[in-house]
C-alpha cells in the first residue's frame, strides 16, 4: 500500500529544505503521533480483559517511550505518558522498588507537561507553599486537565515513598492542588477530584490528623457526580472511610453495589473491571477485618 500523500509531502519537503513546509510536517506528524498515542491508550482503557492489560500494557508504556523521543514537547504525549505510567504502577505493580521507580517517572512526566501547557507551571512543585498557593489560586477551567494529572501523579509518587517523611510532606500542596480542581470542575473525570480529596482526609485515623467526616462529604459527592458509572467510587468510599471508622453495613452496601453493576461505558471499562476485582478482594477480608 502506499504510503500517505500527507507523509509524501513530508519526505519531498525534506528534501527541498522549505524551513515552511519543515515547519507543517513537523506539525502534522506531531499529530499523528499524539492521535496514535491516544488511540493506543484507549484500546487500553476500553479492554475489560484485566490480566491482558496487565500483560501487554509495559510494551505500550516502552512505544510511548519512544515517541517521546521524537517529540519531547509534545503536552498531550506527556500527559498521556504520566497517567499511564501513575496508573500502571497504582494498579498491576506489587515490587516497591518498581512502584517507587514508575511513579517518580510519572510524576516527572506530568511535572514537564504542567510546565510547557500552564503558565508559570514550571518547577511548581519546588516552590515555597506561599508561592505555590498563590500559583494555584490562578489557575482556569482550561488548565483543569494538567493540574489534575500532577495532581493525581503526585499522589502516586506520595503513596509510593509513603515511609519517607520528606514525600509525605507534600500532603498539603497536592490537597490544595486537589481543591482548586474542585472549585474548577469537581464533575471532571466522573467526579475525580472529589474522590481525591476523599481519600486525602481519611489517610489517616482522627487522632493523627484525619478529618473522616470532611471526607465522607466528598465520597458522597463523588458519588453523586459519578452517578454509578465510575466503580473506583464506592470500592475507595469503602476501603478508605467504611473500615476506617469500622462501619460494616456500609462498607457491604458500597461493595455490592459495585459488585451488582452491570454498567457498560467504554472509557471505564478497564478501571471498572479493576475495581470489581478490588472490590471482591475486599469483600473476601471483611470478616477478617470486622
Amino acid at each position: 500500500m502506499p504510503p500517505p500523500s500527507g507523509w509524501r509531502h513530508c519526505v519531498r519537503a525534506l528534501f527541498l529544505a522549505a524551513p515552511v513546509a519543515l515547519a507543517g510536517c513537523a506539525t502534522m506528524m506531531s499529530s499523528v503521533t499524539e492521535s496514535m498515542a491516544e488511540d493506543l491508550a484507549a484500546a487500553i482503557l476500553e479492554n475489560p480483559d484485566v490480566d491482558i492489560v496487565r500483560e501487554g500494557a509495559p510494551a505500550f508504556l516502552l512505544l510511548i517511550d519512544g515517541l517521546l523521543e521524537g517529540a519531547p514537547d509534545s503536552v498531550a504525549l506527556l500527559s498521556q505518558a504520566a497517567a499511564l505510567n501513575s496508573a500502571y504502577a497504582g494498579a498491576f505493580l506489587d515490587d516497591e522498588l518498581r512502584i517507587r521507580l514508575m511513579a517518580a517517572k510519572a510524576k516527572g512526566l506530568a511535572e514537564q507537561a504542567l510546565c510547557l501547557g500552564v503558565r508559570g507551571g514550571c518547577g511548581v512543585t519546588r516552590r515555597p507553599f506561599a508561592e505555590f498557593e498563590q500559583w494555584a489560586a490562578a489557575l482556569r477551567s482550561d488548565d483543569v486537565p494538567l493540574a489534575y494529572g500532577l495532581a493525581t501523579a503526585w499522589a502516586t509518587w506520595m503513596q509510593a515513598n509513603s515511609e519517607d517523611f520528606n514525600a509525605i510532606a507534600d500532603l498539603g500542596r497536592v490537597k490544595l492542588l486537589m481543591q482548586r480542581v474542585v472549585e474548577l470542575d469537581e464533575g471532571y473525570e466522573y467526579g475525580g477530584p472529589q474522590l481525591y480529596m476523599g481519600v486525602f482526609e481519611t489517610l489517616l485515623p482522627p487522632a493523627l490528623g484525619g478529618r473522616p467526616e470532611v471526607g465522607r462529604a466528598h465520597f458522597e459527592r463523588a458519588l453523586a457526580l459519578a452517578e454509578g458509572k465510575h466503580l473506583l467510587t464506592q470500592v475507595m468510599f469503602a476501603e478508605q472511610y467504611a473500615r476506617l471508622v469500622f462501619d460494616r453495613a456500609l462498607h457491604d452496601d458500597l461493595l455490592n453495589e459495585a459488585l451488582a453493576s452491570e454498567v457498560d461505558i467504554p472509557e471505564l471499562r478497564l478501571m471498572n473491571a479493576i475495581a470489581k476485582r478490588r472490590a471482591q478482594g475486599l469483600m473476601e477480608t471483611a470478616d477478617a477485618y470486622f
